[in-house]
């Protein structure tokens, strides 16, 4: 017996003004084609009613999606970034008021995005050292250095220290000019545009000058102790196990401690283990460690990022079974 299609849904834009209607659907219809596609479903539009046809489930993804970009184009806020967040919410089954660590700046309140980001927040806060492992896009390091800039803000520590592996793939680092920490600092450039966007870029050019902000490669740790400091270590999928082992002995009093990486997307030379694929072996029930795991399904940027990052899922799953 066939089944009988289910009924149109449909939502009502007549509130919208052209400019306001030009964002909700986006450049020759942008947005309406993606929730086509990440959803499965039919949309056209009959007057002010754009009308949704397809499996009920999927209407049902596809209308929240809609009503969010409604709410948002009324706001005048529905971006490019606000559009492919929406659709990453509504397509994991996920509800705003269910993401509630909120991380509020003196600039700026930073929401989650997905119930692995809402949790990563939870565990920055609740453990003096924790991982955030996960695919490019993830958010792992943005969220990192809003938590950062949090514990900053409201005086729970008196400093940040950033840093990273000196390790790029297909990069030589000794052939760039300037020293080491010269080297490094294209690679730690989504760390300064998080910073910059949090504090100002005046703001941080002075917190960097008085030492209260460290950018630094992983190499200057060495032999140091940091006592209440914010540290982050970023693309840890890039140290070696002596590396990971120095980093997290580095740790002090009153200190916590971010480890952000991808340990699929490792640049080390040769077959160097990771020292971020082992540290989470070794120190799986570690009292006072955790662990945040992300998905593609946390992919914030593009969705095709999402749908790419899917992909190389499948491809490696396919090729280890």
């Amino acid at each position: 017996m066939q089944k009988s299609p289910e009924a149109e849904q449909k939502v009502d834009i007549a509130s919208l003004d052209a400019d306001q209607q030009a964002a909700f659907f986006g450049r020759l219809q942008k947005n309406i084609h993606q929730v086509e596609s990440w959803f499965e479903v039919q949309c056209r539009q009959q007057g002010s009613e754009i009308r949704v046809s397809g499996q009920a489930a999927n209407q049902h993804q596809a209308i929240g999606c809609l009503h969010s970009f409604l709410q948002h184009a009324q706001a005048r806020d529905l971006s490019e970034r606000k559009v492919a967040e929406i659709l990453m919410m509504h397509k994991n089954g996920q509800q705003a008021e269910e993401l509630g660590q909120i991380v509020k700046l003196r600039k700026a309140q930073i929401k989650p995005k997905s119930r692995h980001q809402n949790d990563y927040l939870k565990a920055i806060e609740q453990y003096d050292v924790n991982f955030g492992v996960g695919p490019a896009g993830t958010g792992k390091t943005y969220l990192a250095v809003a938590r950062a800039v949090e514990a900053l803000e409201q005086e729970q520590v008196s400093r940040l220290v950033l840093t990273r592996p000196a390790v790029e793939a297909g990069e030589k680092l000794g052939f760039l000019p300037g020293d080491l920490t010269q080297k490094v600092d294209p690679y730690l450039r989504p760390v300064y545009d998080a910073l910059y966007e949090m504090l100002g870029f005046d703001k941080v050019e002075k917190l960097i000058s008085r030492h209260v902000i460290e950018v630094a490669p992983l190499a200057y740790m060495r032999g140091r102790t940091l006592n209440h400091a914010f540290v982050i270590l970023d693309e840890a999928q890039n140290t070696t196990p002596q590396q990971m082992k120095m980093f997290l002995t580095r740790v002090g009093f009153g200190s916590r401690a971010v480890i952000t990486g991808d340990i699929t997307q490792t640049d080390l030379p040769g077959h160097q283990a990771s020292g971020l694929k082992q540290a989470l072996s070794i120190l799986e029930g570690v009292e006072g460690v955790g662990f945040s795991y992300f998905s593609a399904k946390d992919v914030v940027r593009h969705p095709l990022v999402q749908n790419i990052v899917q992909a190389y899922e499948a491809h490696e799953q396919k090729h280890s079974d």
